[in-house]
């Protein structure tokens, strides 16, 4: 079929006011179009972010964006404008809005235990795909209710480099003794200064990353943040923010963080230590390739478990991290496609693993325990079409 017939079949099952879920789950299995804002739209339905009735849509989607914006002004610029008018007039300053206050309910412990995992972020989404330009380039869409200069308070950059400039000007080595840097070289250190400070008025895209990790972290305290969440918002972002159609990229950040939720709510067990070991958790689903590699390939299953090659030395990062670091963006993006489509999605993923596995079986049953690892740890075959045939011949022999 030729791309032009396939975009139209897409073409034809969106346009029904009430869209068919099991058709286009089909049509998206094979790979998703991403011109005219296909998969863009797609993922949102297949994430359950979109309702299949498209008269629903204007005001559902007016109402997520503004619930949106009600958690930026809540976890971020308010906090901010609190910090930001510290000390501004002592005499109101109760023990309770004390930053000194032992109380862990106090607002400024929240306020510090906060900014440990805004660091924890930061961190993570400055080095998201360094080998593209598109996370440190400024978005089209700045948020203007961050950007507001109407709105005196501490940006999440600001939070970052005050707490980093403190944090490095005092540091305690492993001894308790205590070193005193100068602010100034401390300023160095930070890890901002790899990228060009955007101008203000200007947010790079990592920014906005940043941002829909934070709010996360604070709507979900039990799971909170853990390193390994930016690399599943950032391909989801990705898709959104280089929609071709602008009604939808002006909404991006509301729109991919929705999603990400969604998302997570049926692969948050992965990230959670306390359920590693349960039905639900990372334990049980690394084990399961290899129940898959035993029932389909036993010579290649006994090879490994001679070798002492566990699940987890290398299938706790495919699976938990949706195989986004195996493979480049435009390829994990397509795995995607087909992962989002099939109902089962993470039973599909063991699949996958498991393709991934018997496709490099010659040059596994050939190798020792060091080649088989460094070829686990670092997977040859970059072709995702011939991977994602191969899991759905094993699911079809199932």
């Amino acid at each position: 079929m030729s791309s032009i017939e396939k975009i139209q079949e897409f073409k034809v099952a969106l346009a029904e006011e009430k869209i068919n879920l099991k058709t286009l789950r089909e049509l998206c299995f094979n790979g998703i179009p991403f011109e005219g804002g296909i998969r863009a739209l797609c993922w949102k339905i297949l994430l359950n972010y979109l309702p299949v009735d498209q008269t629903q849509w204007e005001s559902f989607l007016k109402k997520q964006r503004e619930v949106y914006s009600q958690f930026l002004k809540e976890m971020i610029i308010q906090p901010g404008i609190a910090k930001a008018n510290l000390g501004l007039s002592r005499e109101d300053v109760t023990m309770e809005d004390h930053p000194l206050n032992p109380n862990p309910d106090s607002r400024w412990n929240t306020y510090f235990k906060d900014n440990e995992i805004l660091l924890q972020i930061d961190k993570d989404v400055r080095r998201l795909y360094p080998d593209m330009a598109f996370f440190q380039r400024p978005t089209e869409y700045p948020c203007q209710l961050i950007l507001d200069p109407q709105n005196d308070y501490e940006t999440l950059r600001r939070r970052v480099e005050q707490t980093t400039l403190k944090s490095q000007t005092v540091n305690c080595n492993r001894s308790g003794v205590t070193n005193v840097s100068s602010p100034g070289k401390a300023l160095n250190l930070y890890p901002s200064n790899e990228y060009e400070v955007l101008p203000n008025g200007s947010e790079a895209h990592w920014e906005v990353v940043e941002r829909i990790l934070f709010i996360y972290a604070k709507l979900n305290p039990g799971i909170a943040y853990v390193q390994g969440m930016n690399e599943i918002v950032g391909p989801i972002y990705y898709t959104f923010a280089t929609d071709p159609n602008s009604e939808w990229k002006e909404h991006a950040e509301a729109d991919t963080f929705f999603c990400f939720t969604n998302l997570m709510s049926e692969n948050r067990d992965n990230f959670i230590k306390s359920l590693d070991d349960s039905q639900c958790g990372i334990t049980y689903k690394m084990e399961s390739v290899y129940s898959m590699l035993k029932d389909k390939d036993m010579e290649l299953y006994l090879k490994l478990e001679e070798q002492n090659i566990k699940p987890q030395y290398f299938t706790f990062r495919w699976l938990t991290l949706l195989l986004s670091q195996e493979f480049l963006l435009p390829d994990v993006i397509r795995i995607w496609d087909t992962l989002f489509s099939d109902q089962d999605r993470f039973h599909f993923l063991i699949l996958v693993c498991c393709a991934m596995l018997i496709l490099i079986r010659d040059n596994l049953l050939a190798g020792d325990f060091t080649v088989n690892m460094r070829l686990l740890q670092d997977y040859p075959i970059s072709d995702v079409h011939t991977i994602l045939t191969k899991a759905k011949e094993l699911q079809d022999t199932s």
